[in-house]
């Protein structure tokens, strides 16, 4: 008996009259998926502004809402996605986890009343395929009976030991996925982790230089407690087509720390991260766009190789097939950024 769906099967809707999946994700600029709690009314009555500074706009329906407000969060976030035009901005919305009293509702309300205007359910808590599984069917269920025209994607929150343990199993498990997010601070707890920060380095952990000459001090040098993880959910998610995201920072007062989480994460391979407070919006942008210099030197690199073959010399370094990869990765995503930020384009040059 087969482990998963035979390809034919696995584009096939997986109930009549939903829409079929995709077979190439929408190219879209995320650098960061700015979370709003829907039941603040200052900041739903904010919505176009933000959608205008930011390139997700997610309405959070989890953590960080309380249990008598959760209702409150749902029928605010079908308020703010009935009553406003986000154009290119992605609207997401992450559910509350599938063991729930409110998760049910949290999909089968807003599909039912916002589910063409939705782009990605972020779920929290993904432990394996199945839990991808049984949302996918629902989803698709949901669609046929309400018509929704374009498939609803998937992003999975990896913040369990199991899920990471998982992970490569999560990412093969639907053509719905979207891409996955690192959650460091119920990862933690999962794991055992001697730390009560949400993101983000520890005093520490770290390593300490060889013992010199006596008296004199040892070096010790922190290092990055997430790094393992982050790169196992690039390498998952890139095997398959699908876009890594670094989760949260939690401390909104360190912005040099946060803007050091997040390149980290950007030079592993990650296209973004959450922005839980309005001063991180900038830090992901910054991050996340591609370096003039680089794509100065990127757009060089094409130029010399118009077809991706054979060997340069540049500045005295040389590049081959594998540079010239390198380097289209670099301005393709140059380009995708000018789409959205015209100061951005100038300066690239685009």
């Amino acid at each position: 008996m087969a482990a998963s769906r035979t390809p034919a099967k696995f584009y096939s809707p997986l109930a009549i009259g939903a829409p079929e999946p995709y077979r190439a994700q929408p190219v879209r600029l995320e650098r960061m998926i700015h979370f709003v709690p829907p039941h603040n009314e200052k900041i739903r009555s904010k919505i176009k502004d933000i959608a205008g500074q930011v390139d997700v706009v997610l309405g959070n329906l989890e953590d960080a809402i309380p249990a008598d407000q959760k209702q409150a969060a749902r029928a605010g976030f079908i308020a703010m996605a009935q009553e406003n035009d986000f154009g290119t901005t992605g609207l997401w919305t992450r559910i509350n986890c599938l063991n729930s009293p409110w998760m049910l509702d949290d999909v089968t309300e807003i599909v039912a009343a916002a589910g063409n205007k939705l782009d990605v359910i972020m779920l929290p808590k993904v432990e394996g395929p199945w839990d991808i599984h049984y949302l996918d069917q629902l989803l698709a269920q949901l669609e046929a009976r309400n018509g929704v025209t374009k498939p609803i994607m998937i992003h999975a929150i990896l913040e369990t030991a199991e899920g990471v343990n998982n992970v490569e199993a999560i990412a093969a498990a639907s053509p719905r996925m979207h891409g996955m997010s690192l959650g460091p601070a119920d990862l933690a707890a999962s794991r055992g982790m001697k730390t009560t920060r949400v993101g983000g380095g520890h005093p520490d952990y770290g390593v300490l230089a060889d013992a010199g000459s006596a008296g004199n001090p040892r070096a010790f040098y922190q290092q990055d407690l997430w790094h393992y993880t982050v790169g196992k959910m690039v390498d998952a998610c890139l095997a398959y087509g699908l876009k890594p995201f670094y989760g949260p920072f939690g401390d909104f007062s360190d912005g040099a720390a946060c803007e050091a989480q997040f390149r980290n994460a950007f030079l592993q391979g990650c296209l973004g991260a959450w922005s839980l407070h309005p001063t991180q919006i900038d830090i992901a942008k910054r991050v996340f766009s591609p370096d003039e210099k680089e794509v100065a030197f990127a757009k060089r690199i094409l130029d010399a190789m118009p077809d991706g073959t054979g060997a340069v010399m540049i500045d005295g370094k040389m590049q081959d097939d594998a540079t010239w990869k390198q380097a289209k990765v670099i301005v393709d995503l140059a380009r995708l950024v000018a789409t959205k930020d015209p100061e951005k384009a100038a300066a690239y040059g685009l």
